[in-house]
């Protein structure tokens, strides 16, 4: 039985998985969602209570976490992650440590950006250096405007209450830096990149250009683009379509053999 780890992203922890786990334990796979550190629980507890240096959480501490639990497992896993997450998913893919990536909504590698107001106005109001070390407290009206732009207001409510967090300013700044650093000229394992075209946080636009910036010619490196999604992807009414192209995709590349990189060796 292969394993799946789905990785979140920023205001998310677990709890954001579970429809994802139900679905592909039905398909046959073994499912766990590690939580991000001070992460663990309830999104309205952590909302409630934010965990005391929430602040000071940094990209590489998430990465080491998800790779302690690979380490735990008997072979590679599938890695699906969303937005850092997938950029999570791209780091360890370099690492050797998956045997299929899966980034949906990505934040890009290399501090790979796009000219769009939604992408520029939201990064530059997570990542603002004036607020130092204070984490960004989610509300409503943010996680309306940024994750859920395609659904109603109500339907937003019950997606805030139920699995947003607030995060680390730090961890997006770092994933425009040195430890978002990815070499897409090597080898790797097959990846699925998946867009949004209505998100608002990460275009889909960006999520095609990290595709194609990675340019081994062996290497399979696919990307899909799914109408009127947001970034709230994998929630929103319509996350089957996306769950059940994603199963096909990884039944037709399982087993994929790729050239080991000097990484690996």
């Amino acid at each position: 039985m292969k394993t799946i780890v789905f990785i979140h992203g920023m205001f998310q922890n677990p709890k954001s998985w579970e429809n994802w786990i139900a679905y592909f334990n039905e398909k046959g796979y073994n499912c766990i969602a590690p939580a991000w550190p001070m992460h663990v629980g309830s999104p309205a507890d952590l909302r409630e209570n934010p965990p005391a240096g929430l602040g000071d959480l940094h990209l590489q501490t998430i990465v080491d976490e998800i790779e302690r639990v690979i380490a735990s497992l008997p072979e590679k896993p599938i890695l699906i992650g969303h937005s850092v997450g997938g950029l999570i998913v791209q780091i360890l893919v370099q690492k050797g440590l998956a045997e299929i990536g899966v980034p949906i909504d990505s934040v890009a590698p290399n501090a790979m950006l796009a000219f769009d107001w939604g992408f520029m106005k939201n990064s530059a109001l997570i990542a603002n250096p004036f607020k130092g070390n204070e984490p960004f407290f989610m509300d409503l009206e943010s996680f309306h405007g940024s994750f859920c732009n395609t659904m109603s207001i109500e339907e937003t409510e019950v997606a805030f209450n139920e699995t947003a967090t607030h995060d680390s300013r730090n961890v997006l700044r770092d994933c425009m830096g040195e430890a978002g650093h990815i070499d897409l000229e090597l080898p790797h394992a097959p990846l699925l990149f998946i867009g949004g075209e209505e998100d608002e946080i990460i275009p889909y636009e960006l999520n095609e250009k990290n595709a194609k910036a990675y340019t081994d010619e062996i290497s399979i490196t696919d990307f899909k683009a799914f109408p009127n999604r947001g970034h709230w992807i994998c929630g929103q009414a319509g996350w089957e379509e996306i769950a059940n192209y994603i199963s096909e995709w990884l039944a037709e590349h399982a087993n994929h053999q790729y050239k080991l990189t000097e990484t690996e060796n």
